[in-house]
């Protein structure tokens, strides 16, 4: 139950960091300098951005601002996710994901990877809604789905989630025990109902939300994203629901 293709690249993290962060990444070249330029270099083994397919020049910022490039032209956040979890180095056991248009706060890394390096936890999820947001970081109807998928969670499997945020830390071997089939918008909520599903240590703690630093929201930024996305949601809902998502997640040996 929760409680409230060119690589490494010049990545400047520590050879001796055991968090190796993921970031997915489309045409987002306003942002993700910066996001990686925040990045907490210390207590990383690396960081990866993974372009999943940019017309602009989101790789070459990424490199240039120390994150190493993975090319990932199948399309999908999910799939992008999944490239990027396939790219660490094995050294890392605790994979970070976070999204590169800046809204989220790098630095915060920390409260989400500690709980989990410690061994109390096998999965923590920021929340952006227990957090501290900026004016117009979040739609209503990001906030009311985030609320749904919650409830149904809650209702399904016991375990309280306010968010289906991007930002989140995992074991490498819990991710592995998922195996994760959504590769599209539907990752994070697979996530979550499987980890819910197995029985893992779930932590949630409230982070910050900032809007975007650059580019158009890939969900948000339009009638039609926005639409497929909550089609999609709502069918790895269901989906996942009614095939149980226990008996796809294989126990810990």
């Amino acid at each position: 139950m929760t409680e409230q293709a060119e690589y490494p690249g010049n990545c400047a993290g520590s050879p001796t960091g055991r968090i190796s962060v993921i970031i997915p990444a489309l045409n987002e070249e306003a942002s993700i300098a910066g996001v990686v330029g925040e990045m907490p270099w210390p207590l990383l083994r690396e960081c990866i951005v993974v372009d999943n397919g940019s017309t602009d020049n989101t790789a070459a910022q990424a490199r240039a601002a120390g994150a190493g490039v993975v090319w990932e032209p199948r399309r999908g956040y999910g799939q992008a996710c999944a490239t990027g979890a396939a790219s660490a180095v094995s050294s890392s056991d605790v994979l970070v994901f976070l999204d590169g248009d800046g809204s989220d706060v790098p630095a915060e890394i920390a409260l989400l990877a500690a709980p989990v390096l410690a061994g109390a936890y096998d999965f923590v999820i920021a929340s952006r809604l227990r957090g501290a947001r900026e004016p117009g970081s979040l739609l209503v109807s990001q906030v009311f789905a985030g609320w749904l998928a919650g409830m149904a969670m809650r209702l399904l499997y016991g375990v309280r989630y306010t968010d289906m945020g991007p930002m989140r830390a995992i074991t490498r071997s819990a991710l592995e025990r998922m195996r994760m089939q959504e590769m599209t918008y539907g990752w994070n909520l697979e996530m979550q109902m499987k980890a819910a599903s197995a029985g893992l240590r779930i932590l949630e703690v409230p982070t910050t939300c900032r809007c975007r630093r650059g580019g158009v929201s890939k969900v948000a930024g339009s009638l039609q994203g926005s639409v497929k996305a909550a089609y999609r949601i709502t069918e790895v809902l269901l989906r996942i629901a009614l095939t149980g998502g226990r008996s796809q997640v294989p126990p810990a040996r």
